[in-house]
Protein backbone atom coordinates (compact mmCIF):
# COMPACT_ATOMS: atom_id res chain seq x y z
CA UNK A 1 0.00 0.00 0.00
CA UNK A 2 1.68 3.70 -0.81
CA UNK A 3 2.13 5.88 1.93
CA UNK A 4 0.98 9.30 1.68
CA UNK A 5 2.08 12.62 1.77
CA UNK A 6 -1.04 15.17 2.35
CA UNK A 7 -0.33 19.50 2.03
CA UNK A 8 -3.25 21.60 2.92
CA UNK A 9 -3.16 24.80 1.02
CA UNK A 10 -1.64 26.35 -2.17
CA UNK A 11 -0.61 29.40 -1.16
CA UNK A 12 3.37 29.80 -1.29
CA UNK A 13 4.06 27.92 1.43
CA UNK A 14 2.04 24.74 0.07
CA UNK A 15 2.45 25.04 -3.68
CA UNK A 16 6.44 24.95 -3.17
CA UNK A 17 5.79 22.11 -0.61
CA UNK A 18 4.24 19.82 -2.87
CA UNK A 19 6.53 20.68 -5.55
CA UNK A 20 9.77 19.82 -3.32
CA UNK A 21 8.21 16.76 -1.73
CA UNK A 22 8.17 15.60 -5.41
CA UNK A 23 11.40 16.88 -6.13
CA UNK A 24 13.06 14.29 -3.51
CA UNK A 25 10.96 11.36 -4.74
CA UNK A 26 12.09 11.74 -8.03
CA UNK A 27 15.41 11.96 -6.99
CA UNK A 28 15.37 8.69 -5.22
CA UNK A 29 13.49 7.11 -7.58
CA UNK A 30 10.24 6.30 -5.55
CA UNK A 31 6.92 6.03 -6.72
CA UNK A 32 5.36 4.62 -3.41
CA UNK A 33 4.34 7.54 -2.20
CA UNK A 34 1.37 9.78 -3.18
CA UNK A 35 1.54 13.67 -2.70
CA UNK A 36 -1.79 15.50 -2.23
CA UNK A 37 -2.67 18.95 -2.38
CA UNK A 38 -5.56 19.97 -0.59
CA UNK A 39 -6.81 23.42 -1.31
CA UNK A 40 -10.36 25.04 -1.87
CA UNK A 41 -9.28 26.63 -5.41
CA UNK A 42 -6.14 24.99 -7.53
CA UNK A 43 -4.54 28.16 -8.28
CA UNK A 44 -1.92 30.32 -6.84
CA UNK A 45 -3.47 33.65 -5.50
CA UNK A 46 -0.89 36.25 -5.57
CA UNK A 47 -1.93 37.84 -2.49
CA UNK A 48 1.11 40.66 -2.56
CA UNK A 49 -0.55 41.78 -5.26
CA UNK A 50 -4.22 42.65 -4.38
CA UNK A 51 -3.40 46.56 -3.48
CA UNK A 52 -2.84 46.54 -7.58
CA UNK A 53 -6.12 47.53 -9.61
CA UNK A 54 -7.34 44.37 -11.85
CA UNK A 55 -6.64 42.12 -8.68
CA UNK A 56 -9.34 39.76 -10.28
CA UNK A 57 -6.69 38.38 -12.55
CA UNK A 58 -4.00 38.22 -9.90
CA UNK A 59 -3.92 34.36 -9.52
CA UNK A 60 -2.13 31.49 -11.57
CA UNK A 61 -3.58 28.26 -12.36
CA UNK A 62 -1.95 24.97 -11.07
CA UNK A 63 -4.13 21.85 -12.37
CA UNK A 64 -1.12 21.14 -15.29
CA UNK A 65 1.73 22.46 -13.01
CA UNK A 66 0.39 20.12 -10.37
CA UNK A 67 -0.22 17.22 -12.87
CA UNK A 68 3.27 17.68 -14.57
CA UNK A 69 4.75 16.10 -11.25
CA UNK A 70 1.81 13.94 -10.30
CA UNK A 71 0.31 15.72 -7.31
CA UNK A 72 -3.20 14.74 -7.13
CA UNK A 73 -4.98 18.17 -6.25
CA UNK A 74 -7.99 17.56 -4.04
CA UNK A 75 -10.91 20.39 -3.91
CA UNK A 76 -12.40 21.09 -0.22
CA UNK A 77 -11.56 23.33 2.68
CA UNK A 78 -9.65 21.58 5.81
CA UNK A 79 -11.90 21.75 8.82
CA UNK A 80 -10.53 18.87 11.09
CA UNK A 81 -6.96 17.85 11.74
CA UNK A 82 -6.87 14.53 13.93
CA UNK A 83 -3.11 14.12 15.24
CA UNK A 84 -3.85 10.95 16.39
CA UNK A 85 -6.11 9.02 13.89
CA UNK A 86 -3.70 11.00 11.42
CA UNK A 87 -6.72 12.29 9.41
CA UNK A 88 -8.24 15.67 7.83
CA UNK A 89 -11.13 16.53 7.60
CA UNK A 90 -12.43 18.57 4.88
CA UNK A 91 -15.62 20.05 2.81
CA UNK A 92 -15.47 19.81 -0.83
CA UNK A 93 -17.08 22.43 -3.01
CA UNK A 94 -20.65 21.23 -2.30
CA UNK A 95 -20.46 21.29 1.61
CA UNK A 96 -20.49 17.40 1.93
CA UNK A 97 -18.19 15.98 4.79
CA UNK A 98 -15.24 14.22 3.89
CA UNK A 99 -11.70 11.89 5.53
CA UNK A 100 -7.91 12.03 3.60
CA UNK A 101 -5.77 10.17 5.57
CA UNK A 102 -1.91 11.02 5.71
CA UNK A 103 1.26 9.06 6.85
CA UNK A 104 3.12 12.84 6.24
CA UNK A 105 0.91 16.39 6.84
CA UNK A 106 2.09 19.72 5.80
CA UNK A 107 0.17 22.33 7.02
CA UNK A 108 0.52 25.47 5.34
CA UNK A 109 -3.02 27.24 5.52
CA UNK A 110 -1.68 30.67 5.55
CA UNK A 111 -2.68 33.43 7.49
CA UNK A 112 -5.76 35.77 7.86
CA UNK A 113 -7.09 39.51 8.67
CA UNK A 114 -7.55 39.79 12.07
CA UNK A 115 -10.77 41.34 12.64
CA UNK A 116 -11.39 43.42 16.39
CA UNK A 117 -15.08 43.98 17.48
CA UNK A 118 -14.50 47.85 15.79
CA UNK A 119 -18.01 48.53 15.72
CA UNK A 120 -19.27 49.28 11.93
CA UNK A 121 -16.05 47.05 11.12
CA UNK A 122 -17.90 44.09 9.28
CA UNK A 123 -20.70 45.95 7.58
CA UNK A 124 -18.95 48.92 6.49
CA UNK A 125 -14.88 48.57 5.67
CA UNK A 126 -13.33 47.07 2.86
CA UNK A 127 -10.03 45.13 2.86
CA UNK A 128 -7.43 43.71 0.08
CA UNK A 129 -6.76 40.40 1.96
CA UNK A 130 -8.55 37.83 -0.75
CA UNK A 131 -9.39 38.25 -4.32
CA UNK A 132 -13.13 38.68 -3.17
CA UNK A 133 -12.68 41.31 -0.86
CA UNK A 134 -10.29 43.02 -3.09
CA UNK A 135 -12.63 43.03 -6.11
CA UNK A 136 -15.38 44.31 -3.89
CA UNK A 137 -13.22 47.19 -3.19
CA UNK A 138 -11.96 47.65 -6.67
CA UNK A 139 -15.93 47.50 -7.76
CA UNK A 140 -16.82 49.97 -4.83
CA UNK A 141 -14.07 51.97 -5.70
CA UNK A 142 -15.28 52.50 -9.70
CA UNK A 143 -18.87 53.31 -8.52
CA UNK A 144 -18.27 56.10 -6.36
CA UNK A 145 -18.50 58.53 -9.65
CA UNK A 146 -22.13 57.46 -9.27
CA UNK A 147 -22.37 59.50 -5.86
CA UNK A 148 -22.43 63.39 -5.78
CA UNK A 149 -19.47 64.99 -5.46
CA UNK A 150 -18.64 65.13 -1.40
CA UNK A 151 -15.33 65.17 0.77
CA UNK A 152 -16.82 61.40 2.27
CA UNK A 153 -16.85 60.43 -1.70
CA UNK A 154 -13.38 61.75 -2.10
CA UNK A 155 -11.49 60.50 1.25
CA UNK A 156 -10.49 56.86 1.51
CA UNK A 157 -9.16 55.90 4.76
CA UNK A 158 -6.32 53.27 5.08
CA UNK A 159 -6.58 51.89 8.77
CA UNK A 160 -2.81 50.40 9.86
CA UNK A 161 0.44 52.00 8.38
CA UNK A 162 2.41 48.38 8.15
CA UNK A 163 3.69 47.04 4.40
CA UNK A 164 -0.20 46.25 3.56
CA UNK A 165 -1.40 50.04 4.55
CA UNK A 166 1.31 51.60 2.65
CA UNK A 167 0.99 49.57 -0.29
CA UNK A 168 -2.42 50.10 -0.47
CA UNK A 169 -2.58 54.19 0.45
CA UNK A 170 0.28 54.65 -2.41
CA UNK A 171 -1.34 53.08 -5.12
CA UNK A 172 -4.69 54.72 -3.95
CA UNK A 173 -4.33 57.94 -5.54
CA UNK A 174 -3.95 56.95 -9.23
CA UNK A 175 -6.81 54.60 -8.28
CA UNK A 176 -9.53 57.24 -6.68
CA UNK A 177 -8.31 59.37 -9.75
CA UNK A 178 -9.07 57.05 -12.46
CA UNK A 179 -12.14 56.57 -11.02
CA UNK A 180 -13.48 60.11 -9.84
CA UNK A 181 -11.35 62.10 -13.14
CA UNK A 182 -8.46 64.36 -12.60
CA UNK A 183 -9.84 67.34 -11.51
CA UNK A 184 -11.50 65.78 -8.13
CA UNK A 185 -9.50 67.04 -4.65
CA UNK A 186 -9.28 63.80 -2.99
CA UNK A 187 -7.72 62.44 -0.24
CA UNK A 188 -5.84 59.43 1.38
CA UNK A 189 -5.46 59.22 5.10
CA UNK A 190 -3.69 56.36 7.10
CA UNK A 191 -4.79 56.25 10.24
CA UNK A 192 -1.85 54.73 12.54
CA UNK A 193 -1.44 54.23 16.35
CA UNK A 194 2.87 54.60 15.92
CA UNK A 195 4.06 57.96 17.14
CA UNK A 196 5.97 58.41 13.83
CA UNK A 197 5.31 57.93 9.90
CA UNK A 198 5.89 53.86 9.42
CA UNK A 199 7.28 53.83 13.37
CA UNK A 200 6.88 49.84 12.97
CA UNK A 201 9.38 49.19 9.65
CA UNK A 202 12.04 51.49 11.42
CA UNK A 203 14.16 54.63 10.76
CA UNK A 204 15.98 52.97 8.03
CA UNK A 205 13.29 53.29 5.53
CA UNK A 206 11.36 56.17 6.86
CA UNK A 207 12.81 58.85 4.59
CA UNK A 208 11.63 57.58 1.49
CA UNK A 209 8.31 56.79 2.39
CA UNK A 210 7.78 60.05 4.33
CA UNK A 211 8.84 61.17 1.10
CA UNK A 212 6.58 59.53 -0.81
CA UNK A 213 3.84 60.31 1.32
CA UNK A 214 4.74 64.00 0.57
CA UNK A 215 4.93 63.81 -3.05
CA UNK A 216 1.41 61.79 -3.73
CA UNK A 217 -0.40 63.95 -1.02
CA UNK A 218 -1.01 60.90 1.49
CA UNK A 219 -1.87 62.21 5.06
CA UNK A 220 -0.98 60.57 8.12
CA UNK A 221 -3.05 60.73 11.63
CA UNK A 222 -0.54 59.19 13.57
CA UNK A 223 -0.96 57.48 18.06
CA UNK A 224 -4.92 57.04 16.97
CA UNK A 225 -6.85 54.32 15.60
CA UNK A 226 -10.27 53.65 14.05
CA UNK A 227 -12.77 53.10 16.96
CA UNK A 228 -15.97 53.05 14.85
CA UNK A 229 -16.95 53.21 11.16
CA UNK A 230 -20.34 53.75 9.47
CA UNK A 231 -21.66 54.35 6.22
CA UNK A 232 -20.25 58.09 5.66
CA UNK A 233 -17.14 57.94 7.86
CA UNK A 234 -14.71 57.19 10.13
CA UNK A 235 -14.63 58.04 14.17
CA UNK A 236 -11.03 58.04 15.57
CA UNK A 237 -9.62 56.90 19.30
CA UNK A 238 -9.36 60.54 20.35
CA UNK A 239 -13.09 61.40 19.02
CA UNK A 240 -12.51 62.98 15.63
CA UNK A 241 -13.75 61.96 12.63
CA UNK A 242 -13.42 61.86 9.00
CA UNK A 243 -16.28 62.08 6.60
CA UNK A 244 -15.53 58.71 3.68
CA UNK A 245 -17.16 56.79 1.84
CA UNK A 246 -14.45 54.04 1.85
CA UNK A 247 -12.31 52.47 4.57
CA UNK A 248 -9.21 49.89 4.23
CA UNK A 249 -8.96 48.01 7.22
CA UNK A 250 -5.33 46.12 7.06
CA UNK A 251 -4.33 46.03 10.73
CA UNK A 252 -3.05 42.85 12.06
CA UNK A 253 -2.64 38.96 10.47
CA UNK A 254 -3.50 35.98 12.12
CA UNK A 255 -2.65 32.15 11.17
CA UNK A 256 -4.99 29.93 10.29
CA UNK A 257 -7.27 28.51 12.79
CA UNK A 258 -6.06 25.01 12.01
CA UNK A 259 -3.10 25.81 13.84
CA UNK A 260 -5.19 25.88 17.12
CA UNK A 261 -6.30 22.15 16.55
CA UNK A 262 -2.79 21.02 17.15
CA UNK A 263 -1.64 20.27 21.16
CA UNK A 264 1.86 22.18 20.18
CA UNK A 265 3.18 25.93 21.14
CA UNK A 266 2.04 28.59 19.18
CA UNK A 267 2.96 32.29 19.55
CA UNK A 268 1.14 35.40 19.23
CA UNK A 269 -0.16 35.42 15.82
CA UNK A 270 -1.10 31.69 15.90
CA UNK A 271 1.89 30.51 14.39
CA UNK A 272 3.51 26.83 15.01
CA UNK A 273 6.91 26.46 16.46
CA UNK A 274 8.71 24.68 14.25
CA UNK A 275 12.69 22.85 14.66
CA UNK A 276 15.18 23.97 12.01
CA UNK A 277 13.75 20.73 9.70
CA UNK A 278 10.37 22.55 9.90
CA UNK A 279 8.44 19.89 11.61
CA UNK A 280 5.81 21.31 14.66
CA UNK A 281 7.10 20.96 17.97
CA UNK A 282 5.26 17.98 19.55
CA UNK A 283 4.14 16.13 16.62
CA UNK A 284 5.85 13.31 14.86
CA UNK A 285 4.15 13.52 11.20
CA UNK A 286 3.46 17.44 10.77
CA UNK A 287 5.38 19.94 9.26
CA UNK A 288 4.54 23.88 8.99
CA UNK A 289 5.26 26.25 6.00
CA UNK A 290 4.27 29.64 5.69
CA UNK A 291 2.50 31.76 7.59
CA UNK A 292 1.75 29.53 10.26
CA UNK A 293 5.10 28.68 11.07
CA UNK A 294 7.29 30.56 13.47
CA UNK A 295 10.40 29.63 12.30
CA UNK A 296 13.79 30.78 12.47
CA UNK A 297 15.89 32.51 9.80
CA UNK A 298 19.38 32.36 11.62
CA UNK A 299 21.28 31.98 14.61
CA UNK A 300 20.40 35.15 15.48
CA UNK A 301 17.13 35.50 16.58
CA UNK A 302 15.24 36.71 13.65
CA UNK A 303 12.34 34.66 12.66
CA UNK A 304 10.78 34.06 9.04
CA UNK A 305 7.84 36.84 8.48
CA UNK A 306 4.86 36.43 6.93
CA UNK A 307 5.51 37.10 3.69
CA UNK A 308 5.96 35.43 -0.10
CA UNK A 309 10.01 35.58 0.52
CA UNK A 310 9.85 33.52 3.68
CA UNK A 311 6.89 31.69 2.54
CA UNK A 312 8.55 29.98 -1.35
CA UNK A 313 11.79 29.22 0.91
CA UNK A 314 9.63 27.51 4.26
CA UNK A 315 7.74 25.69 1.39
CA UNK A 316 10.43 24.14 -0.30
CA UNK A 317 12.59 23.64 2.78
CA UNK A 318 9.02 21.97 4.31
CA UNK A 319 7.95 19.70 1.50
CA UNK A 320 11.72 18.19 0.92
CA UNK A 321 12.44 17.64 4.59
CA UNK A 322 8.20 15.32 4.82
CA UNK A 323 9.83 13.49 2.14
CA UNK A 324 12.96 12.96 3.29
CA UNK A 325 11.47 11.66 6.68
CA UNK A 326 9.45 9.68 5.47
CA UNK A 327 12.08 7.89 2.92
CA UNK A 328 14.37 8.19 5.78
CA UNK A 329 16.98 10.44 4.23
CA UNK A 330 18.65 13.33 5.66
CA UNK A 331 17.05 16.63 5.82
CA UNK A 332 17.82 19.98 4.87
CA UNK A 333 18.26 22.72 7.77
CA UNK A 334 15.87 25.72 7.19
CA UNK A 335 17.93 29.03 7.23
CA UNK A 336 17.20 32.04 5.17
CA UNK A 337 20.02 34.70 6.79
CA UNK A 338 19.47 37.49 4.01
CA UNK A 339 16.26 39.44 4.35
CA UNK A 340 15.07 41.95 1.77
CA UNK A 341 12.14 44.34 1.53
CA UNK A 342 10.82 46.04 -1.56
CA UNK A 343 8.44 48.54 -0.87
CA UNK A 344 5.69 49.47 -3.45
CA UNK A 345 5.50 53.46 -3.08
CA UNK A 346 2.92 54.04 -6.04
CA UNK A 347 3.76 56.79 -8.60
CA UNK A 348 6.77 58.07 -6.84
CA UNK A 349 8.28 55.03 -6.98
CA UNK A 350 9.73 52.04 -4.36
CA UNK A 351 11.91 51.37 -1.78
CA UNK A 352 14.47 48.18 -1.52
CA UNK A 353 16.38 47.73 1.47
CA UNK A 354 18.84 44.67 2.65
CA UNK A 355 19.12 43.56 5.97
CA UNK A 356 16.51 43.45 9.28
CA UNK A 357 17.62 46.97 10.00
CA UNK A 358 16.53 47.67 6.26
CA UNK A 359 19.51 49.50 4.96
CA UNK A 360 18.51 51.02 1.40
CA UNK A 361 20.09 49.90 -1.42
CA UNK A 362 17.81 51.22 -4.29
CA UNK A 363 15.23 54.18 -4.41
CA UNK A 364 12.63 55.39 -6.86
CA UNK A 365 12.96 54.10 -10.78
CA UNK A 366 15.43 51.31 -9.88
CA UNK A 367 13.72 49.95 -7.23
CA UNK A 368 10.08 50.18 -8.99
CA UNK A 369 11.19 48.10 -11.72
CA UNK A 370 13.00 45.22 -9.22
CA UNK A 371 9.32 45.54 -7.67
CA UNK A 372 7.31 45.08 -11.22
CA UNK A 373 9.99 41.81 -11.56
CA UNK A 374 9.31 40.44 -8.45
CA UNK A 375 5.28 41.06 -8.97
CA UNK A 376 4.94 39.88 -12.08
CA UNK A 377 7.38 37.25 -12.67
CA UNK A 378 9.69 35.72 -9.37
CA UNK A 379 6.82 35.09 -7.39
CA UNK A 380 4.78 33.27 -10.11
CA UNK A 381 4.90 29.60 -9.96
CA UNK A 382 7.05 27.92 -12.89
CA UNK A 383 5.99 26.47 -16.08
CA UNK A 384 4.40 23.09 -15.93
CA UNK A 385 6.88 21.24 -17.43
CA UNK A 386 8.42 18.23 -15.03
CA UNK A 387 12.13 18.92 -15.25
CA UNK A 388 11.58 22.54 -14.83
CA UNK A 389 9.31 22.57 -12.05
CA UNK A 390 11.25 19.82 -10.26
CA UNK A 391 14.59 22.01 -10.32
CA UNK A 392 12.89 25.46 -9.18
CA UNK A 393 11.96 23.13 -5.84
CA UNK A 394 14.98 22.77 -4.53
CA UNK A 395 15.50 24.35 -1.31
CA UNK A 396 19.06 25.29 -1.51
CA UNK A 397 17.60 27.86 -4.35
CA UNK A 398 18.06 31.34 -1.94
CA UNK A 399 15.14 33.48 -2.08
CA UNK A 400 15.80 36.83 -1.37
Amino acid sequence: MKQHILVIGAGFGGLWSALSAARLLDIHDRHDVDISLLAPQAELRIRPRFYEPDVHAMFAPLDALLDSVSVRFIKGTAERIDEQARIVGYRDEAGQPHELGYDRLVLATGSQLARPPVPGLEDHAFDVDQIESAVRLENHLKSLKDLPASDARNTVVIAGGGFTGIETATEMPARLRAALGDDQHIRVIIVDRGPKIAAALGDGIRPPIVEASEHLGIEWELNTSVSAVDADGVTLSDGRRIESRTLIWTVGFRASPLTEQLTSVRDGQGRLHVDQNLKIFGQDNIFAAGDVAYAATDDLGNFAAMSCQHAISLGRHAGNNVAADLLGVPPTAYRQPKYVTCLDLGAWGAVFTEGWDRQIKLLKHEAKELKSQINSIWIYPPAADRSTALAAADPMIPVA
